[in-house]
């Protein structure tokens, strides 16, 4: 394994346009097949997508480092990530800043992310299962966490326009990285946060899995 994420890292994130040191640093150490099925594992470095069950998958390790890379993350940083998933772009995150605050709808994705992320331990990253197109927002209906903002939010599944309650989660001159689109093909766009406005740039073409909830897609 040691061997294919070297080559993984070579190849597919520095043989490409990944330059970030620390994103090079963080993914040439933690172990992916960690956050794969069983029956996945040996593929854990291939550089596709993989399914993770629940009708979800883990993304191609050159998307994670491309995202993570134009979050353009600090120390500091606190992150709001949408979508936990298998956790390996939750473990990448919390290595590049203060704390990661995560949403699943899928309690059973959330829970053995944070099995995973408990046995490598990383303890920087708060779990909370629910609708992730409304964000961290209080509901106490729901006991939804506390209202509050973040420096970046990263959107781990496509929605049809970043929703106007994440944009007003994300911090003066925080940025968010998400695809935008519909089912198919999306545009990868990273969106920067000034007087109270997104301005938003076009990175690449990318092809996620759709956000399902009150502010994405419906089903």
């Amino acid at each position: 394994m040691e061997q294919q994420r070297h080559r993984m890292v070579e190849k597919d994130l520095k043989g490409r346009d990944i330059t970030d040191p620390g994103v090079i640093t963080v993914m040439g150490r933690l172990p992916r097949e960690e956050f794969m099925p069983e029956s996945y594992k040996s593929q854990a470095y291939a550089d596709g997508p993989l399914p993770i069950g629940m009708g979800q998958t883990i993304s191609q390790p050159y998307i994670v480092a491309l995202m993570t890379q134009e979050l353009r993350l600090n120390n500091f940083c606190e992150v709001l990530e949408i979508g936990t998933g298998s956790g390996y772009q939750t473990a990448v995150l919390a290595k590049l800043s203060r704390r990661v605050y995560t949403v699943e709808r899928f309690s059973e994705l959330s829970a053995s992310a944070q099995a995973v992320l408990g046995r490598l331990g990383i303890d920087n990253v708060e779990f909370y299962i629910g609708d992730g197109s409304a964000g961290w927002f209080f509901d106490s209906a729901q006991g939804r966490p506390e209202k509050r903002t973040f420096d970046r939010i990263i959107i781990t599944a496509a929605v049809p326009e970043i929703p106007q309650i994440l944009i007003d989660q994300l911090g003066a001159g925080g940025l968010i990285v998400a695809p935008v689109g519909g089912t198919g093909v999306q545009e990868l766009v990273v969106g920067t946060k000034k007087q109270g406005k997104l301005t938003e740039q076009v990175v690449c073409d990318v092809r996620f899995v759709r956000l399902i909830g009150k502010y994405a897609f419906e089903q």
